[in-house]
């Protein structure tokens, strides 16, 4: 508007339906509410609006000064629900029972004392192991007393996972395992499903969690750790609220609603508002001080509708705290309602009763929330403090992870549910054959279940929990994950004659060939000695398709042979020394490897026998080269990778060395936070020469290079087909000697990938990563659960992994493969990492040509139908046991549950027994089938090209389900 000419007022859009005026005098602050239109946010593109300079935001450090106009809830009151929480760890500073002794199970036993007392308070709960334990300890009129508050909605249960996960290492079948479990005993004990999630301590927020949760029935949640740089953005924006889809999916059925906690913490001082200091006042003091704050709060928002967290860790352990709290804060409530001319509804509330409110009012005003899509890592918390260090702290508890995941998914989940149901089609009335223990291994089963959803906390498979703590976790594991359950399934399973079973526990029928000692131990092969009478072998495909897998077991002779056991068939092998120290071979134990074709379906059995051969092999039989490299830097050289279609990618392996800063009262690296020295990375070089192993042989070969700190190998296997396509690249890694060093492992090619590549999210989806110049070193690392990849126009690598890492591409690519970090990083865990142990990982390096013009910069990228085949074996390897060697062996046959493979894009992610509705602790003859259909990128075809299929466009057989690529489906089914 002019008037006489002359501008006399300017406006401006501040988000949220805000509008301002401004002439000479003053800003005045219209509150115009309009429909916003939606809007997609894309927060590859909010990094590259950021200039993450940290500016001091005065009262708000990592904001700004907030300002508003007291009439502006004059229409529209301010609604406010302040909801009480204790965020319970299963172990960090303590072990998950010391916790519970000592703090959680007096947190529950005063909230059921305390909400009794007044129906206008209200909790929520999130941790279900902690609330399962207590449960199982209270009597019948306490459990009648919490079904009363829950039915009242005093009491909710959020999320309802067994534990509140980390969200970048845990693999997605994890994450949804631990989450299956948290909602089966919900449903069973309380009859409720969670509505909303609530997330507020994972170093970071994955979107594969939020498509489980919604798979899960939830349609709201609340995250808390995301860089303060883009909670600023997002503040200022008014879009800490929206709905966060799937980066895959074009329309709205991954949607759920998000909100974002504004501020740095999820404690009491960081969520009632910008400024924390509340001074001890009168009440009418103390509650306009307060009012100021929730005031300022909801203008970060585009509702009137305020959520305000009131907990902390462990908090409400004293009855007085629950008092002090309660009251106090009932006093402000009822003031605020005596006096309207402040225009406030406030209330104790739950995250179902803000959501509704919210929505409600979304609804009402027209008001659309914005479109979200990507992920929140990596999280910074202050300053340049990243937190990328997790990504791989202790890793040999990450590759274990990975390990004990793939033997419960299999060798107790599938096959058991297997076995129940062929014995009861056996019987024929239902029933188990009575020598068969069902009831114990179900009983075991959850027992595993549960204790590897204990071990996805965010304290545990990150790394982050105190020594004693991680040795429970690690004893956990190692008694239920035991492989009873898988040895009298695949008994059952593999005999001819049913009658001739017997169970006897202390004399297994089979036994296993990897047996791990102890918690942080590896696992070593079991040797079997050979005689006249051959030994069986039993190998299991854990995979839904047909694969040509490498078979490797200890023996006690290097004159041995291999042949399939139904036809007789004499099998291609080759003996291999067993190496006792790096250049001394043992004397009494070989290493026999043989290519074997194994059939689709986990639960196939591949039945081959070692005999000794009728004649004595020549030393030379071993076939390997010893010898001392004198160039010292030999796994620098340039290698090329070269496909038969002529394609060729320098590639070039190299090693080293991270320290971490210096300076008396400089904030150092540790179990959380990454910060290297300013030197940066330094090769690794060693004072002596490394010993290189060299083998040849008709199924592999390999050069192994020995250093102090690492043995590394690279393997080539021959086989037919697909499954010989991708170089093995396997490290042993001991930096034990070290003080605050990171070992690392860098790829250096010549695949013009610019400043871009893809590392994946939980093992379920691709993410594109951008390596910005202008965020420090340790911002540019990700993390890698399962594969990673660059691409050009032309080709791709692929590296494809069998643990959780932290991955870079600083220009070439890097991981983190151990870290030993002398002190704390000032994030509340009060040491450092130091308990490093004798860590293997494996990897699998794959290239391929790309066709069509394929684009390079692409937001949304999968794996390749031939990656994907390959992570599916190297995450899931075949598992071999042994039968007795004594000459009563009962006639064994393989079991084929499947007429064929399933397509090539289809993961049986799970069979899994569920328990029995009217008899406790029982299996029943239900299983939950999971089926994931993986998305796949097309400019890679597979050559030649593998024997499962993708489409079913020409199949006309009957099918009961669709599946979407990338959609993970659940059906409750019987086994005919």
């Amino acid at each position: 508007q002019t008037q006489g000419g002359r501008p006399s007022a300017s406006t401006g859009w501040v988000g949220g339906g805000g509008w301002w005026v401004e002439n000479s005098e003053r800003r005045t602050y219209l509150n115009v509410r309009v429909k916003l239109s939606l809007f997609l946010l894309q927060l590859l593109h909010v990094y590259d609006l950021l200039t993450f300079d940290n500016p001091d935001g005065g009262a708000w450090k990592q904001g700004f000064e907030i300002r508003y106009q007291e009439n502006e809830w004059d229409e529209t009151p301010l609604e406010l629900f302040l909801v009480p929480h204790s965020h319970n760890d299963p172990g960090w500073l303590k072990t998950f029972n010391s916790y519970y002794q000592d703090q959680t199970k007096h947190i529950l036993n005063n909230m059921l004392i305390k909400l009794s007392e007044d129906h206008r308070r209200k909790m929520i709960w999130a941790e279900i192991s902690y609330f399962s334990k207590w449960w199982n300890d209270i009597d019948e009129q306490k459990r009648e007393m919490v079904k009363r508050l829950v039915g009242a909605g005093q009491l909710e249960l959020v999320t309802g996972g067994w534990v509140m996960p980390d969200e970048a290492n845990s693999h997605y079948f994890a994450l949804l395992d631990q989450l299956m479990e948290g909602h089966q005993w919900l449903q069973k004990h309380l009859g409720v499903r969670p509505s909303s999630g609530w997330a507020v301590d994972p170093f970071g927020h994955s979107p594969s969690m939020t498509y489980l949760l919604k798979g899960a029935g939830l349609n709201n949640m609340v995250i808390q750790r995301v860089h303060y740089a883009v909670k600023k953005h997002f503040a200022r924006q008014q879009t800490l609220e929206f709905l966060w889809r799937q980066s895959w999916d074009s329309s709205p059925r991954s949607d759920i609603t998000c909100h974002m906690m504004p501020f740095y913490s999820y404690d009491v001082p960081h969520t009632c508002g910008p400024n924390p200091p509340i001074t001890e006042q009168n009440v009418r003091e103390r509650a306009l001080l307060l009012l100021d704050q929730y005031r300022q709060k909801s203008r970060l928002f585009r509702s009137p509708v305020l959520l305000v967290p009131l907990g902390d860790d462990f908090r409400f352990t004293e009855s007085s705290e629950w008092d002090a709290q309660f009251r106090n804060y009932q006093k402000l409530f009822d003031y605020f309602e005596q006096h309207p001319e402040l225009h406030i509804k406030a209330r104790f509330g739950t995250l179902s009763d803000y959501f509704e409110a919210l929505h409600r009012r979304l609804n009402a005003t027209g008001t659309t929330l914005p479109t979200l899509r990507g992920d929140f890592f990596t999280y910074a918390d202050r300053d340049d403090h990243y937190w990328s260090g997790f990504f791989t702290s202790r890793p040999f508890y990450k590759r274990l992870d990975r390990a004990l995941e793939s033997t419960l998914r299999y060798g107790h989940e599938i096959l058991f549910s297997l076995t129940l149901a062929d014995m009861r089609r056996f019987r024929g009335d239902g029933r188990l054959v009575a020598d068969f223990p069902g009831h114990e291994h179900f009983r075991r089963l959850t027992e595993a279940r549960r204790n590897l959803a204990l071990f996805q906390h965010h304290d545990a498979v990150t790394g982050t929990a105190r020594d004693p703590v991680v040795v429970d976790y690690g004893t956990r594991w190692l008694l239920p994950v035991s492989t009873l359950v898988l040895q009298s399934s695949a008994h059952w399973l593999l005999l001819l004659d049913k009658s001739q079973y017997h169970h006897d526990q202390s004399k297994p029928f089979l036994q296993m060939d990897d047996v791990m000692s102890a918690q942080d131990a590896l696992p070593q092969k079991t040797p079997l000695v050979l005689s006249d009478a051959p030994r069986s072998l039993i190998i299991f495909n854990p995979t839904e398709q047909l694969r040509t897998s490498v078979i490797s077991v200890v023996i006690d002779s290097p004159d041995a042979r291999v042949i399939e056991a139904e036809t007789g068939r004499p099998m291609t092998a080759q003996i291999s020394a067993v190496w006792a120290e790096p250049s001394r071979a043992s004397a009494d134990s070989f290493q026999v490897r043989t290519d074997q074709e194994l059939i689709y379906f986990m639960s196939s059995f591949s039945l081959c026998l070692i005999l000794p051969c009728v004649f004595s092999s020549s030393p030379s039989s071993l076939n390997f080269l010893l010898f001392l490299k004198t160039f010292y830097l030999f796994y620098f050289e340039i290698q090329k990778l070269r496909l038969q279609s002529g394609l060729v990618r320098q590639v070039q392996v190299q090693f080293l060395w991270y320290g971490t800063r210096s300076g008396v009262n400089r904030d150092k690296s540790g179990a959380y936070l990454f910060l290297p020295g300013e030197e940066g990375a330094q090769l690794y070089s060693s004072s002596e020469p490394p010993l290189i192993r060299v083998s040849r042989g008709p199924v592999f070969s390999d050069i192994t290079s020995c250093f102090r700190h690492f043995t590394h190998t690279l393997r080539l296997l021959h086989l037919d087909g697909h499954a010989g396509r991708s170089l093995e690249i396997s490290n042993m890694v001991d930096i034990r000697s070290e003080v605050n060093r990171e070992l690392a492992m860098r790829l250096v090619s010549n695949v013009a990938n610019g400043n871009r590549f893809y590392s994946d999210l939980n093992g379920f989806q691709m993410q594109q990563r951008r390596t910005l110049e202008k965020l420090p070193l340790q911002a540019n690392f990700y993390p890698m659960t399962s594969a990673s990849f660059l691409q050009d126009s032309s080709s791709r690598l692929s590296l494809l992994s069998a643990q959780s890492q932290a991955v870079a591409s600083l220009r070439p690519g890097e991981l983190v493969l151990d870290r030993r970090l002398q002190q704390d990083d000032n994030r509340g865990l009060g040491q450092g990492v130091t308990d490093n142990k004798l860590t293997a990982s494996l990897y699998h390096l794959l290239l391929e040509d790309r066709r069509g013009g394929a684009q390079v910069t692409a937001s949304v990228e999968h794996l390749s139908l031939l990656a994907h085949l390959t992570s599916l074996s190297l995450c899931h390897p075949p598992i071999t046991m042994v039968a007795p060697s004594d000459s009563q062996l009962p006639k064994l046959r393989p079991f084929r549950p499947l007429r064929s493979s399933l397509p090539c894009d289809v993961h049986l992610l799970n069979l899994r027994t569920l328990e029995d509705a009217q008899e406790a602790e029982s299996p029943s003859q239900e299983v939950a089938l999971l089926l994931h259909r993986k998305g796949f990128d097309c400019s890679s075809a597979p050559e030649p090209m593998p024997q499962c299929t993708w489409s079913s466009a020409r199949q006309q057989q009957p099918r009961i389900t669709r599946l979407r690529p990338m959609e993970i489906s659940a059906y409750r089914v019987e086994i005919d």
